[in-house]
């Protein structure tokens, strides 16, 4: 097989053109016997861009232990700190119900939210490329091993082929044989 028409025909079952974009893609490949696995990620990471890398690095540091940490120190010093000065001067930089404090938390919730999503749009983006590709490699190795199961079966019907054609020159020697040894009366 070196079309991929034919290709599509006899293992998919269907003419190349009836075929969409992906599917056309492994008809060739199998054709042409080349490998379609490749390294989606490299891929995937050569063309971000500035914002891109950044919305990623924020998401990966936003949804880290270490920020949880930060995040929790800077909550506990903040109240610390304000019931430290109400204890000794009387007064507080950010007097309870701590309105500056919830100002900072919605102005941060504002900002993160936005580069959080972007960078789970991106990341979908790749699974999905990704799913892509695995469809492919497993068309193409599905459709290797149709292939290989198609020789496999061509081999054994030519092995069966010479056995008979052996077996029928054994069965006449035999015969030859079996007349040579029996008296003629």
């Amino acid at each position: 097989m070196h079309e991929p028409g034919e290709v599509a025909s006899r293992l998919m079952g269907m003419p190349y053109e009836g075929l969409d974009e992906r599917a056309k893609k492994v008809a060739r490949h199998v054709a042409e016997k080349k490998h379609i696995a490749r390294d989606i990620s490299k891929d995937s990471d050569a063309v971000t861009t500035l914002g891109q890398r950044a919305a990623d690095s924020v998401a990966t540091f936003g949804g880290s232990w270490t920020f949880v940490g930060i995040f929790a120190a800077v909550m506990v010093l903040w109240v610390g700190l304000n019931a430290f000065l109400l204890m000794s001067r009387g007064q507080t930089f950010d007097p309870y119900p701590y309105i500056l404090l919830n100002l900072f938390l919605s102005m941060l919730a504002a900002i993160q939210a936005p580069i959080i999503l972007m960078s789970q749009n991106r990341q979908s983006e790749k699974d999905r490329i990704h799913a892509e590709h695995d469809y492919e490699v497993n068309l193409k190795a599905e459709l290797d091993i149709m292939l290989l199961h198609e020789k496999m079966d061509l081999l054994r019907e030519k092995q069966w082929a010479e056995l008979l054609d052996i077996q029928k020159e054994q069965l006449k020697l035999l015969g030859n044989l079996i007349q040579t040894k029996t008296p003629s009366p």
